[in-house]
């Protein structure tokens, strides 16, 4: 074999191993603090038996945790681990991927790690920025398939179904950096194709006041708020947690600029919010 062969064999092969060595990294925001409060987190949670009152109780050390977008966005897309600073899918991954580790009886901070890789990423495989989950849809039907949680909104009162084409990023791809490399958007629009016309089920605002919905919802229930805004599915994230036994949204909100609990029901907030249309209900299995 010729030495250029040779020596493009071996390029290549570098290649490889450095893109796998990106598929494996972590980033953290702070290494030696976030890895000890996750294996404290960690062996508290793992005493509680109910998934959702694990989430409920992992979510609540997080209040006024300050709020601080696109702290996953970086020049080459790794796994982040930050707790000191979250958006409102950042925090509820967080919180999952904790209470998922917790619910298996595990408490390294390794196991977490793997854990917020697999619900994050498509198949959870870290492959570039198009292999993070960015749409709700797609991070429900991914994690839904693999078993990590399941959507239970059409088991739920007032369910319905809506359809919509989804695809946001692409239609406003100068909001997205990464989109600048044509490579990164033709593959958004590869996944957007599998979301033309995707059917998923919702219970709208106006219902969220009922007292059979109420009574069905469980404290810990992750919510995915729909939205009206063309092409998107869902613009905001959070956690059920009930006061005075109304459901309230614990969420990471962009306008107080924290984790906060709403001091309204969550009824009011959504009827406060009008571009707000409904949610989507998600639970980690038992």
């Amino acid at each position: 074999m010729k030495k250029t062969a040779i020596a493009l064999l071996l390029a290549i092969a570098t290649l490889n191993l450095h893109a796998a060595g990106h598929r494996n990294e972590v980033r953290f925001h702070d290494e030696a603090n976030d890895t000890t409060r996750i294996t404290e987190i960690l062996l508290e949670a793992e005493k509680i038996s109910k998934p959702g009152d694990r989430i409920s109780a992992i979510a609540h050390k997080f209040i006024d945790t300050p709020y601080v977008a696109h702290t996953l966005e970086d020049s080459v897309e790794v796994l982040t681990v930050n707790l000191d600073e979250l958006d409102c899918t950042t925090f509820v991954e967080t919180v999952m991927a904790l209470a998922y580790t917790a619910g298996e009886r595990r408490n390294s901070w390794r196991d977490y790690v793997y854990n917020l890789r697999r619900m994050r990423y498509r198949g959870g495989e870290v492959n570039g920025y198009p292999s993070r989950l960015h749409y709700i849809s797609d991070w429900i039907v991914d994690n839904s398939h693999r078993g990590n949680f399941s959507e239970v909104t059409d088991r739920l009162p007032f369910a319905r179904s809506v359809i919509k084409t989804i695809n946001f990023m692409s239609k406003h791809h100068d909001r997205y950096p990464a989109l600048a490399d044509s490579a990164n958007l033709d593959a958004i629009l590869a996944v957007e194709q599998g979301y033309r016309n995707h059917q998923y089920p919702i219970i709208r605002s106006n219902a969220l006041g009922n007292k059979q919905l109420c009574q069905s919802l469980r404290e810990g229930d992750i919510v995915a708020l729909t939205t009206s805004n063309k092409n998107l599915d869902v613009s905001h994230l959070g956690i059920i947690t009930f006061v005075n036994g109304k459901p309230h949204l614990l969420h990471a909100s962009s306008s107080l600029k924290k984790v906060t609990v709403t001091t309204v029901p969550l009824s009011e907030f959504m009827r406060k919010n009008p571009s707000l249309t409904g949610i989507r209900v998600i639970r980690l299995n038992d």
